[in-house]
């Protein structure tokens, strides 16, 4: 569905390993393998856990066939560990044009109901964790926000003194307009007049 997602882009690696896996023995309908890559293709992966969910995918295995590996047979067989890195591009001093987004923060679930807005700039190209780092440094008794680092990237885990809690199954949501933001704050880079709500939602 939607042009070849499978569920969310942190979710298509480990379910493109199990259709590869399983589609010789359970295939209850037929998919388009081919479509699904070019979602994995043409998204910049920047978590470790993505890239190393997606990598066995992309080379036509999966996790469970570590087990089966004869590790004596492919001795002398795995790559050089001497290569050279790729030298990082230089960004010193590069001038990113600033952008501005709209950023709203809504509770309708809990306590004493809030929905405040504001606007900040930010370099282009920031991601959205920037966005509401200058939204709580220009207004801190209304946009202040915890995170906990995840293997995901970080986790908004608190907005305006409201903590997210599994025990009632309440979590931050983001939105770019009406859908759910399929990354998360670390790595979701918003566009020019962009508007984002975090929504405190329910599961």
């Amino acid at each position: 569905e939607r042009d070849g997602m499978i569920g969310n882009i942190y979710s298509m690696g480990l379910a493109l390993q199990a259709l590869g896996a399983t589609g010789r023995f359970y295939a209850p309908r037929e998919w388009d393998c081919a479509q699904a890559f070019s979602v994995v293709y043409s998204h910049k992966y920047r978590q470790p856990m993505a890239i190393a969910q997606v990598l066995p995918a992309l080379v036509g295995t999966s996790y469970l066939e570590a087990a089966g590996l004869d590790c004596a047979a492919s001795a002398g067989t795995s790559p050089s560990l001497e290569l050279s890195p790729s030298p990082e591009p230089a960004t010193t001093g590069v001038h990113r044009a600033p952008i501005t987004v709209h950023y709203s923060i809504v509770n309708k679930l809990q306590g004493r109901h809030f929905n405040y807005t504001t606007s900040v700039r930010v370099p282009g190209g920031s991601p959205l964790l920037e966005v509401l780092q200058v939204a709580a440094a220009e207004k801190p008794d209304i946009f202040s926000f915890q995170t906990k680092q995840t293997s995901w990237g970080p986790m908004v885990i608190s907005i305006h003194g409201l903590a997210a809690n599994p025990d009632d199954r309440t979590y931050w949501r983001f939105f770019g307009g009406e859908d759910a933001l399929q990354e998360g704050v670390g790595t979701y880079e918003p566009r020019d007049g962009e508007r984002i709500w975090a929504v405190f939602s329910t599961y």
